[in-house]
């Protein structure tokens, strides 16, 4: 029976991957039906939203989406489609494995790092106050001295409920991808109340799994310093928001960049699959940008679905291909410049020759 899964193009870059990716996924042996689904910038016009309701209900529908990459203006604009999405949909964990693959150019070698990010909460919450606004002078006043009056102001909420639940999801995905170790990362040194609501939480849900999956924890500064010294010491990572957001940054650095790190933002009842680069508006239509993080993002999808042998054929596949750095873009090759470098669509095709 074929899965139905929801396809999000994306603007930018993002329709070209999505074909890449789309063709790749189509080759595994895993049978998917496609609803193809816009939103982002290009509809913004036309419906007077990036995100259409129409988007939601096909994922709820489906329970599954792979999106391609989708434009965030900074400063303004139109609201973040990828934060909208994981709101309307309670995808509460942001899954970013970060593992090398030979042949990528990169300082570190066997690399095999899981990034495990909580999405709902922290300051990407959006509780925000202008500078001047009556919340901002009323908080204002209730720190007596230690916020300054022409501040703008941003809350950050960590709650029990949602600290206890990413944790349980990280050690949970430890102990079914056989992964020996869980280090929680925060700043309790500093934010008792928040950051160390996140440890003790941490900790009563690290009870649980004692004698399956080992568990420490490491203050996020503290922490990007070993992981640019000892990354192989590390295993699966579990964070609030925004550490967890620079953080599987820095491990993506460490593997080679972003244009070869999946990603995936799930929850209880749906799962969204997606790169997490940007959309490169500069290079539209070039046939030119690297597609392996949504087609690696495209096998992280095929595991949740139950497709393992698929997932696996789509991983060797990159694998050998990256290897060989014979059909691969500009930024895997040794010189960005290197006229034998292939296009998106060359470099899926080869992918798809590989899995035979």
């Amino acid at each position: 029976m074929a899965h139905i899964v929801t396809l999000i193009p994306g603007d930018g870059v993002g329709p070209e991957l999505s074909e890449a990716a789309r063709r790749v996924l189509d080759a595994s042996g895993a049978e998917i039906e496609w609803e193809v689904q816009q939103a982002g910038q290009n509809v913004m016009a036309a419906e007077g939203t990036p995100l259409p309701e129409r988007v939601l209900a096909s994922i709820r529908r489906n329970k599954v989406g792979l999106k391609g990459p989708i434009t965030t203006p900074r400063g303004g604009g139109i609201r973040s489609v990828n934060v909208a999405l994981r709101k309307a949909l309670d995808l509460y964990a942001c899954l970013r494995p970060c593992k090398h693959y030979p042949g990528v150019r990169t300082r570190f070698e066997g690399v095999d790092v899981v990034v495990v990010r909580e999405n709902t909460e922290d300051l990407y919450a959006g509780v925000e106050f202008e500078e001047g606004s009556a919340e901002a002078r009323q908080i204002v006043s209730l720190a007596e001295g230690r916020i300054r009056e022409d501040a703008a102001i941003s809350i950050k909420p960590i709650s029990r409920f949602a600290s206890e639940r990413i944790v349980d999801f990280a050690f949970r995905y430890a102990v079914e991808n056989g992964r020996r170790k869980v280090t929680a990362v925060a700043k309790d040194n500093i934010m008792k109340a928040t950051d160390g609501l996140f440890y003790r939480a941490a900790r009563d849900v690290a009870k649980q799994y004692e004698g399956q999956v080992e568990y420490d924890e490491w203050l996020v500064d503290a922490m990007c310093m070993q992981l640019v010294q000892k990354p192989e010491l590390y295993d699966v990572l579990v964070l609030p928001n925004l550490y967890g957001d620079i953080l599987s940054d820095l491990c993506a650095g460490l593997v080679g960049g972003l244009g070869v790190a999946p990603g995936a933002n799930i929850g209880d009842e749906c799962a969204v699959f997606e790169a997490i680069h940007g959309s490169a508006p500069k290079y539209t239509g070039q046939n030119k940008v690297n597609p392996t993080a949504l087609i690696l993002s495209g096998a992280l999808m095929l595991r949740h679905l139950g497709e393992g042998q698929a997932a696996g054929r789509v991983e060797q596949a990159v694998s050998a291909v990256i290897a060989e750095g014979k059909s691969v873009t500009y930024d895997l090759k040794p010189s960005r410049d290197d006229p034998t470098a292939v296009g998106t669509r060359e470099m899926a095709e080869a992918i798809v020759a590989a899995m035979g």
